[in-house]
């Protein structure tokens, strides 16, 4: 089901990005090909041989808005610099600059990396004086097509990086519960945790086969949850998401147990508050325990009514793997397999 959500997501924000890019098209919302009428303001008398200069950008705040068809209003002036290059003049705006739109979007997609402006300055007029200069013309950018399509692609290529470095970041930690859960196992420690919790997690999780593994792992998961230890309830949680689908006989539908599990860690049960915002606040962690220990205990509960109420309901009632009754198992003891 996940997949079908991302997929209609992605879908989605394509039809959307193409639906907007095709607008901006049909109104030539950048005007490309077409010169912004600027003017340019030197401190001293303008040298056309020289390969640099500085001067200040002066745009018109009357024919800025009706030559974009927008309301916005630029500043009283841009440092900018002059550049000779290939017989062109160039025009460039310091990195940083607060731009109005559109011209904050033609700087991102003409230039991402530089983050600056850049434009060809055309139909140059010179006014000479003693003490400085200045320059009236028109100034081209570069053409800028399919913004919206290119940020949805460049935000996607970006968040994969970040998903990697995220999942080569986890694999030590996941190594390291995974492992200590195994030896637990076979050490008989789980059993004995599912003799403890189950008068309590067994009305939550009432097709779970007694002493079965998946309660031990699911108390782990939970109690790493409760003590803000969100690096160690990650692969307790993805192992007793295992363990029931050992226990679930079709593949691609989840059990109420596995919603039940979903919904409490999607609570986020904490009594103790995260290491990070422990580290931020310090000893002013102690004002916000309180607000943290009833928004906690209400999303429980509000979490774990909604997961009942939804599996009485007779549409999910008709999809539960379940529904004709748990499957059944070999006991488990510590000295046999699931």
């Amino acid at each position: 089901m996940l997949n079908y959500i991302w997929a209609g997501l992605i879908i989605v924000s394509l039809v959307f990005a193409l639906v907007s890019d095709a607008t901006d098209l049909t109104r030539d919302t950048y005007r490309n090909g077409q010169p912004l009428p600027v003017r340019l303001e030197l401190d001293r008398p303008y040298d056309a041989e020289a390969p640099r200069q500085a001067a200040t950008l002066v745009l018109d705040s009357t024919a800025f808005r009706s030559f974009y068809d927008v309301d916005g209003t630029p500043e009283a002036g841009y440092p900018v610099t002059i550049r000779r290059s290939g017989g062109e003049t160039e025009i460039i705006l310091e990195d940083g600059a607060s731009l109005p739109a559109p011209l904050d979007v033609i700087r991102d997609a003409t230039n991402p990396r530089d983050n600056i402006l850049q434009g060809a300055l055309s139909d140059v007029a010179i006014q000479q004086g003693g003490d400085g200069a200045v320059l009236e013309g028109g100034l081209s950018f570069g053409t800028v097509r399919f913004v919206k399509l290119g940020a949805i692609t460049t935000a996607a290529i970006d968040l994969a990086e970040v998903a990697v470095s995220i999942a080569l970041g986890l694999i030590g930690v996941l190594v390291l519960f995974l492992g200590l859960s195994k030896i637990a196992e076979d050490a008989g420690i789980i059993y004995s945790l599912v003799k403890l919790v189950r008068p309590v997690l067994g009305p939550l999780f009432p097709d779970i086969p007694r002493d079965h593994p998946a309660m031990g792992m699911i108390a782990l998961n939970l109690a790493a949850n409760v003590f803000g230890l969100g690096n160690a309830a990650t692969p307790f949680g993805i192992k007793a998401m295992e363990e029931l689908q050992k226990l679930n006989p079709e593949p691609d539908t989840a059990t109420d147990s596995m919603a039940m599990l979903l919904a409490l860690n999607t609570a986020s049960v904490q009594l103790i508050p995260p290491i990070t915002l422990i580290a931020i606040l310090g000893v002013e962690t102690n004002n916000v325990y309180f607000p943290i220990l009833f928004t906690t205990m209400g999303s429980l509960i509000v979490a774990i009514t909604a997961a009942k109420l939804l599996s009485k309901l007779r549409r999910f009632r008709a999809t539960d793997p379940l529904r004709n009754g748990p499957l059944e198992v070999a006991p488990v003891t510590p000295d046999s397999e699931v």
